[in-house]
């Protein structure tokens, strides 16, 4: 079977008004929080996610943009139907300038660097979004 692209999985959502018209993006239960795309220079902040703070609001949009900037493409970052964050990279067929390697690379630096921003982005979906019930006590 021939795996679909992003832009023919969800042409008006990502590609063709850059998420202007949509609340939540489903991709069978997987929920956008954010995504920039190098093509039409735009960023992307789910509006389900305007409560979190401001300062973890513009720590997202420039590693989004600044990923981008560097490799090129379109970067989405998104829950899986676990709460887990997980990162979709996607690039025009005829982008020759887009850095498939430098993509990798830079979503394991991303991985390192923003670990303690990536737990707490789940832990806040887990519970006020999965309604899962946590733990805070050491063990």
């Amino acid at each position: 079977m021939k795996q679909r692209s992003m832009r023919e999985k969800f042409p008006c959502a990502v590609f063709t008004d850059m998420f202007s018209h949509i609340r939540k993006l489903k991709m069978e239960e997987e929920i956008v929080l954010c995504a920039a795309n190098s093509y039409e220079q735009k960023y992307y902040l789910n509006p389900e996610f305007e409560m979190l703070p401001e300062s973890i609001k513009q720590e997202l949009n420039i590693m989004c943009v600044l990923y981008t900037e560097d490799v090129g493409g379109i970067l989405m970052v998104f829950y899986d139907e676990d709460g887990n964050l997980e990162f979709r990279v996607d690039h025009e067929e005829n982008d020759f300038s887009f850095d498939e390697i430098g993509s990798v690379l830079k979503i394991k630096q991303l991985q390192q660097t923003k670990q303690e921003l990536f737990e707490s982005l789940e832990l806040f979906y887990k519970v006020f979004y999965l309604g899962e019930e946590v733990d805070l006590e050491e063990e």
